[in-house]
């Protein structure tokens, strides 16, 4: 997913060499709307531990296979070499072979589908585990197949459905056992910031994407567009989430999403101004932070809200 110019190579050796392998700030594009979507339905069911725990695990194989695939192919394609900025560099810079990383992409996948194959069983419903394997061969095509979905516009709104969308609704439903309207508009937010996240990775690598022959949305709208764009989503996930306390009588302790808004802040500021990749990390990083600290301070609000039930209740 990610490009860049030349700069100082790094290479890394044994254990960050493997946790680099992994790209940590995308993954959490997959736990947000894991603990989202279960935080929610515990308001409707008691809790299941072990299905949140498979599913939990199953979406980090399944983002980590995607990097991976991602990885892979933009070597085969020369899209990345030593001097890359952004990409995991396990194959350009820390001597992985090729085949070894394709291998291990595929090998996270079985082991994600055995993680859905258990979830479909114990909640007697095949039918997430196909909404499971088509958001696998998203995850495949992003950058995998003849015409990756990485090199349209389409990438931002691919990942936002499946990962903020599906993966949320998955998650709710192996907990509660139906899918409600409520978590279909709590969830839109996360959404817009998960494709944010694919935003921001665009607008860094807007000039290498282009010179690759690439068509992003970031390139499709010029640099001052898409951070427009990116900008507009943040403000969005805000007034929408806050706007569901009146609308939808959503609980209050929604408005603690508010503490994460210096960060997002930090994303905006961070991208202004920058044009070559390397300085553009800092923004990547805050755009991260922003996304999980939304996403952790939403499904918090909500176990706040439940918790506060029970006391009255009890």
């Amino acid at each position: 997913m990610a490009h860049g110019t030349k700069s100082a190579i790094v290479r890394h050796s044994g254990f960050h060499k493997w946790w680099m392998l992994l790209r940590p700030h995308t993954l959490v594009a997959s736990f947000v709307p894991v603990f989202l979507g279960t935080t929610v339905a515990m308001s409707y069911e008691s809790f299941h531990f072990t299905r949140f725990f498979v599913m939990l695990i199953s979406c980090f194989l399944i983002q980590t296979s995607a990097n991976l695939f991602n990885e892979y192919y933009d070597y085969k394609k020369g899209q990345d070499d030593e001097h890359t900025v952004g990409n995991g560099g396990a194959i350009v810079r820390n001597g992985m072979k090729p085949g070894f990383i394709l291998f291990l992409a595929i090998f996270l996948y079985v082991l994600a589908i055995l993680g859905g194959v258990y979830l479909c069983m114990d909640v007697n419903n095949w039918w997430i585990g196909l909404l499971g394997i088509i958001s696998m061969l998203v995850g495949y095509l992003y950058t995998g197949g003849p015409y990756p979905i990485a090199y349209t516009p389409f990438g931002e709104i691919m990942a936002g459905f499946f990962m903020g969308g599906i993966i949320t609704y998955i998650s709710f439903y192996i907990q509660a056992g139906f899918i409600s309207s409520f978590i279909v508009y709590v969830s839109i937010p996360v959404m817009v910031l998960v494709g944010n996240l694919l935003l921001a990775n665009s607008i860094r690598d807007l000039e290498p994407d282009k010179a690759n022959g690439r068509l992003t949305l970031a390139i499709l709208l010029g640099r001052k567009g898409a951070l427009v764009l990116f900008t507009a989503a943040f403000i969005f996930a805000y007034a929408w989430e806050i706007a569901l306390i009146f609308t939808v009588q959503a609980t209050p302790w929604i408005l603690i999403i508010l503490l994460s808004v210096p960060e997002a802040i930090k994303a905006v500021r961070r991208f202004i101004g920058k044009s070559v990749p390397i300085t553009m990390v800092p923004a990547m990083k805050a755009t991260s932070k922003a996304l999980t600290f939304f996403g952790l301070l939403l499904a918090i609000a909500f176990l706040i809200s439940l918790l506060s039930a029970n006391m009255v209740d009890f």
